[in-house]
């Protein structure tokens, strides 16, 4: 078989990979950097991805400078960002056929997110799938974020399944670490990161989308 047992369950995160909100952020940020005169590079948006505020707030006065209000620019770009998602804010690809194989296995499924419920509750009621998650561990919910592995273990805990028979899936290297660090079967799905050889190190599989990996649930 292509993982290495067989899931009592699957966690999965919820930014770039159930919902394509990371191209979404990507605009929004772009768009309120151009509004204050600034260029909001690639790059930086890479090393933003999957990571705590704090370390978001650090790379921005480290790329625009110690007087650079990264308070205000989170609170603009928030803003946009929900303009964005009201009309463009679309699932990924397999998302609504995973959860239908799942449902076919009868297997217990959460999601584990650096995001807020109320993020959550939005993005997932928008395509109408958020009762098809049995649990949902959000910020708020653990002591220690990604890439500690403290959401997923609380999600294991709530499904009531031993992490080593989880599935985890996730696109953001930190994600990979928490979940890894777990002790889940992970599988990375890339968004806008690549896989790196520390990532294939720690995954079982790099899928290409969540078709592929519908295909290994049997």
């Amino acid at each position: 078989m292509s993982l290495p047992r067989v899931p009592q369950a699957v966690v999965f995160d919820m930014d770039g990979l159930l919902v394509d909100t990371e191209t979404v952020y990507h605009a929004a940020v772009v768009a309120t950097a151009q509004e204050m005169g600034l260029e909001f590079p690639k790059a930086l948006f890479l090393k933003l991805i999957g990571l705590t505020w704090a370390h978001n707030e650090h790379q921005l006065l480290d790329h625009f400078g110690a007087d650079f209000d990264a308070t205000a620019f989170r609170a603009a770009a928030s803003l946009k960002f929900h303009e964005l998602a009201a009309v463009e804010l679309a699932l990924k690809t397999g998302v609504v056929e995973i959860l239908d194989r799942l449902d076919e296995l009868d297997l217990p499924r959460a999601i584990a997110t650096s995001s807020h419920h109320r993020e959550v509750e939005h993005h997932m009621g928008h395509h109408g799938i958020r009762d098809r998650f049995h649990t949902v561990v959000a910020h708020g919910d653990y002591a220690r974020p990604k890439p500690n592995p403290d959401p997923y273990l609380l999600a294991a805990e709530r499904l009531g399944v031993a992490p080593h028979l989880c599935l985890a899936l996730e696109d953001s290297h930190n994600g990979v670490r928490a979940a890894a660090a777990a002790g889940m079967m992970t599988v990375m799905v890339p968004d806008m990161l690549a896989p790196t050889d520390e990532m294939r190190e720690l995954c079982v599989r790099i899928a290409t989308d969540l078709h592929e990996v519908r295909g290994w649930l049997v």
